[in-house]
């Protein structure tokens, strides 16, 4: 098992940043690759970033591209989601995740992720 604690987030006023950081603990070899989703009020889930957590190849949904990187510290076992230029649409629930295998078509699929963090709210106020 993979036990994922999520820290940041907040209330913003758009045009800000923010970072989100998520410590992994527990069975850490097993992690193939880390995500980042949110969830606004009346929306389904939503993919944002994900890192292969051996090579550091990255993932970005089109919506927070060129805003938001996603990062990892393989020797502190944790992975961070530095969020800037945030906007009032960026309001939302996030959370980190994590799986254990690798496919690229899947990689924007919630259900295909194995463990969760307990979600942080970001507010962004215009």
């Amino acid at each position: 098992q993979v036990q994922l604690v999520e820290s940041g987030g907040g209330s913003v006023q758009a045009g800000d940043s923010l970072r989100l950081s998520c410590a992994a603990s527990g069975r850490t070899y097993t992690i193939f690759v880390a995500g980042w989703f949110r969830q606004a009020p009346g929306k389904d889930t939503e993919f944002i970033s994900a890192i292969i957590w051996s090579n550091s190849s990255t993932y970005y949904a089109d919506s927070v591209k060129g805003r938001f990187t996603i990062s990892r510290d393989n020797a502190n076992n944790t992975f961070d989601l530095q969020m800037n230029s945030l906007k009032p649409e960026d309001t939302a629930v996030y959370y980190c995740a994590a799986r254990s295998s690798f496919s690229k078509a899947t990689m924007m699929v919630p259900l295909r992720y194995d463990y969760w963090g307990q979600g942080t709210q970001v507010t962004v106020s215009s």
